[in-house]
């Protein structure tokens, strides 16, 4: 299938990017890995595309002070061989070979996939596990969202129709972080039927501050935070009995199905968080 017809522009600036979203039907187009599918199937029809990759300073990794920055253009590629992400942020060292497959990870960026906010990708979970933030510039300046607060519904966020996000910040690890990363999929490569992205602080022989963000189980990236509680305790099947998820069916399993399999997951990441840190 062909797109509808619609406008091309080239941002040369976040300024000039935000201008034109003030346009009537304009969308973004980063790495393109979702939006160019559900152009091509009709499924999004903006009268104008803007193609935001001519804009110098939105990527690259970096360690400021206790926080990594990852720019909005930053390739999922190149995070995968980033030796900040493996030393600083291993929950996404873990689960971005998990995202879709060599060619999808060469073009597709991290900001995209947290702007675009699919209930089943693994990058959205693992923002809201770290607790991490996003930067967002709109008409109105710039301003930091917390992933608690960020997503919304389905594929919906608190971004604005003029804002776009520039950067993510998620805290740096620590000798104590311990953290945790499962999925199931029918293959590799596929969209997970469920999966949970998990990090944590070891206290003496257990953990504490755990946040468990499943994917795939709802509208939004999930967190269960009666098994949270449960699981800083000790209790692995009492986490796993608190877990208060409810699926909905889809084309992939019924509710009932990934409720089973999101216990599965958390018996699985329950004992990755308690491995002491290589």
């Amino acid at each position: 299938m062909k797109p509808a017809p619609f406008t091309y522009a080239r941002a040369r600036s976040v300024d000039e990017a935000i201008a034109l979203l003030g346009e009537k039907d304009a969308e973004l187009l980063a790495g393109g890995q979702s939006l160019i599918a559900s152009l091509n199937m009709r499924l999004s029809a903006p009268a104008l595309l803007i193609d935001v990759n001519g804009i110098g300073g939105l990527d690259g990794i970096a360690k400021k002070g206790d926080m990594i920055e990852i720019g909005a253009l930053t390739r999922h590629a190149a995070a995968e061989r980033s030796d900040v992400i493996a030393q600083f942020v291993p929950l996404i060292a873990r689960a971005v070979p998990h995202i879709g497959h060599v060619a999808i990870r060469n073009r597709g960026t991290l900001g995209g996939s947290i702007a675009f906010a699919d209930p089943a990708a693994e990058l959205p979970a693992c923002l809201l596990a770290l607790n991490g933030e996003v930067d967002a510039s709109g008409p109105k300046g710039k301003r930091t969202i917390k992933a608690d607060d960020f997503f919304k519904g389905l594929f919906e966020t608190a971004l604005g129709p003029q804002d776009m996000l520039t950067a993510i910040r998620v805290p740096a690890a620590t000798k104590d972080t311990r953290v945790g990363f499962a999925e199931l999929a029918r293959r590799h490569g596929d969209y997970a039927i469920v999966g949970l992205a998990a990090s944590a602080k070891a206290d003496g022989k257990g953990i504490k501050d755990v946040r468990l963000a499943f994917f795939g189980v709802g509208a939004t990236p999930m967190r269960a935070k009666k098994s949270e509680a449960a699981l800083a305790g000790g209790d692995i099947e009492a986490a796993v009995a608190a877990l208060d998820l409810d699926p909905p069916d889809d084309v992939q399993a019924s509710g009932a199905v990934k409720k089973h399999l999101a216990g599965v997951l958390l018996r699985r990441v329950a004992m990755q968080l308690m491995e002491p840190r290589p």
